[in-house]
């Protein structure tokens, strides 16, 4: 059995069971080990190292540097992680939760993930599927008394998230993500985009053609290059500066901690699209008075989270997918989430 390397030696243990005839039932019992890993040729403290230099590095470097193969060192992960989670189940009290899904087959295939906002980490995450059911699950397995606890759950407009969460947490007031209003105003102006590369000349399209990330993204993130070409892109074509600075304007709306000013900033908006031939903003600004409820509901002082963690998560998500590319196992990357933001604290 393989324990901790001293040096660049490997160290292994020979030792017996000690096994028991019971005079009751006849029959023979074998002595457990506590400090045996899941495969009994590791001990427990060997698969916890292998599992925190997996956080660190792929698994194929892993398994070189230990002389293992990929096999053992994805089976040692999978079980160091595993007590990992056991050691950190969601918390007795939950005040506020994010609600998010994972694309995880290009785009055609989705899974649920559930983190506590306050504490900053995912507490779940479903299999494949986003529908009202899908949800329904995790509050089934946090148990009726801890979904009652929950007063604030933030996620995206998808009805069948609302629909969920107000049946087993009807005390949370529903809050609609930040970034996910965003993203809906983002496409937005990349359709106006593609309008306008449609109408213009050809001199003119000089100007758009390969910009798309330029537009959409924040001033503050452009380099100089960037920059440059986002000036000379607004100084060409009207319709497109206008229809930026608006886009940029609006995330102003979640600097109020009033619900009526806030919506006399909102119609203030809405009232400078008037004759501006913005048709994807004007839906836009037709879908968030829809929606308005769950957007303005983020001015309550007490509704006041981290918006930005679940974005976050969402990008960790993105970078754990691909350094596991080639790996189908969906138990495998639910635990490379739950446990991305879990302290290592266990036992050598």
């Amino acid at each position: 059995m393989r324990d901790l390397d001293a040096g660049e030696a490997h160290i292994y243990l020979d030792f017996e069971y000690r096994r028991i005839a019971c005079p009751d039932c006849k029959a023979v019992k074998q002595e457990t080990l506590a400090w045996l890993a899941s495969s009994k040729r590791f001990t427990q403290r060997f698969e916890t190292r292998i599992g925190r230099m997996c956080r660190q590095m792929p698994l194929t470097e892993v398994a070189k540097l230990n002389g293992l193969s990929w096999d053992q060192v994805w089976r040692m992960e999978l079980a160091y992680m595993n007590r990992l989670v056991a050691a950190h189940p969601p918390a007795e009290h939950i005040r506020a939760i994010g609600i998010d899904e994972v694309s995880v087959k290009r785009g055609h295939s989705y899974r649920i993930v559930v983190a506590d906002l306050d504490r900053q980490r995912p507490i779940w995450m479903g299999d494949d599927g986003r529908s009202e059911a899908d949800l329904d699950r995790f509050f089934q397995e946090l148990g009726p008394e801890r979904s009652k606890n929950i007063s604030l759950a933030v996620m995206d407009m998808w009805r069948p998230f609302r629909n969920s969460t107000m049946r087993h947490a009807p005390a949370a007031q529903i809050v609609f993500d930040k970034f996910h209003v965003l993203r809906h105003l983002s496409d937005a102006l990349d359709q106006i985009r593609r309008q306008e590369y449609k109408r213009v000349n050809e001199k003119e399209r000089t100007f758009i053609k390969g910009q798309r990330y330029t537009l959409l993204s924040h001033k503050a993130n452009l380099d100089l290059d960037g920059r440059r070409s986002l000036n000379l892109l607004l100084k060409a074509n009207k319709r497109l500066h206008t229809a930026y600075v608006l886009k940029e304007s609006f995330g102003q709306l979640w600097d109020y901690n009033s619900p009526t000013w806030a919506w006399k900033f909102f119609e203030n908006w809405k009232a400078s699209l008037k004759w501006q031939r913005l048709k994807p903003f004007a839906r836009f600004a037709a879908m968030i008075e829809r929606h308005w409820h769950g957007i303005v509901s983020y001015c309550n002082p007490d509704h006041k989270v981290s918006l930005g963690f679940m974005e976050g998560l969402n990008t960790k998500i993105r970078v754990i997918q691909r350094r596991a590319y080639g790996i189908k196992n969906s138990e495998y990357l639910r635990l490379k989430v739950l446990t991305s933001f879990i302290e290592d604290d266990l036992n050598d």
